[in-house]
């Protein structure tokens, strides 16, 4: 495992973010949804997130995530993806989304 000093880390702006829309993505060459995510102060961002296996488009409107806000954009066909959304990846393909567990403002900071 590759260690990374605590400056590294700090380098990584994580943020919390509340998703105000959700599609499917069909033209993302792996099953995809596409996220609308409000970050508060940093604003409105877009997402492609592989999350087909256990989550709804529609189930996700409203819900918090934890995602990357300073990663460079990424375009996914016809789609670009400015935030990395986060997960749990028990299996390659299944993401199980990082939320917290109390309701926070969007734009809060991970530490």
């Amino acid at each position: 495992m590759k260690t990374v000093t605590p400056g590294q880390f700090f380098e990584v702006d994580i943020r919390v973010g509340r998703i105000v829309s959700a599609e499917r993505f069909p033209e993302a060459m792996k099953p995809a949804i596409k996220l609308t995510i409000d970050f508060g102060e940093i604003g409105i961002k877009r997402s492609s997130a592989q999350l087909t296996l256990h989550y709804e488009p529609e189930a996700l409107v409203g819900k918090l995530v934890v995602a990357v806000v300073n990663f460079p954009p990424r375009q996914i066909g016809p789609f670009v993806s400015e935030v990395l959304v986060l997960g749990a990846c028990p299996a390659p393909g299944d993401v199980v989304l990082l939320s917290p567990d109390a309701d926070v403002a969007p734009g809060t900071r991970i530490a």
